[in-house]
């Protein structure tokens, strides 16, 4: 856990949130200032500060892929389509240095750019 950051202080319960799925692995939360009607980031119980520091061989994207497809589902964002997105370092728009994945549906959105 590093101590400054707030996505470790929401997995530790420092900071309150309601959560919308959590395992052994990962967390998922609501983003505070969403830019869709479904805005939910998935975020990794462990500290990793982005996806550049995911150690080599983990299935820790593909589990939080696996996730944000299942809360796609559970938003009822699943069949009207959805984005992705990982966002590394500060010319990315990340942050918050803290690997986090964005799940973002519920209207027609814009092209990436």
């Amino acid at each position: 856990m590093a101590t400054d950051c707030v996505f470790c202080k929401i997995v530790s319960g420092e900071i309150k949130t309601e959560l919308v799925h959590q395992d052994g692995d990962v967390v998922a939360f609501r983003d505070i200032h969403p830019r869709a009607p479904v805005h939910v980031l998935v975020v990794p119980r462990d500290h990793v500060p982005g996806v550049a520091e995911v150690p080599g061989g983990h299935s820790l994207i593909g589990h939080m892929v696996a996730v944000a497809n299942l809360l796609a589902k559970q938003e009822k964002v699943a069949g009207s389509g959805y984005r992705l997105v990982v966002n590394q370092g500060p010319d990315s728009g990340q942050e918050v240095r803290h690997l986090h994945m964005h799940l973002l549906g519920g209207k027609r959105l814009g092209p990436m750019g």
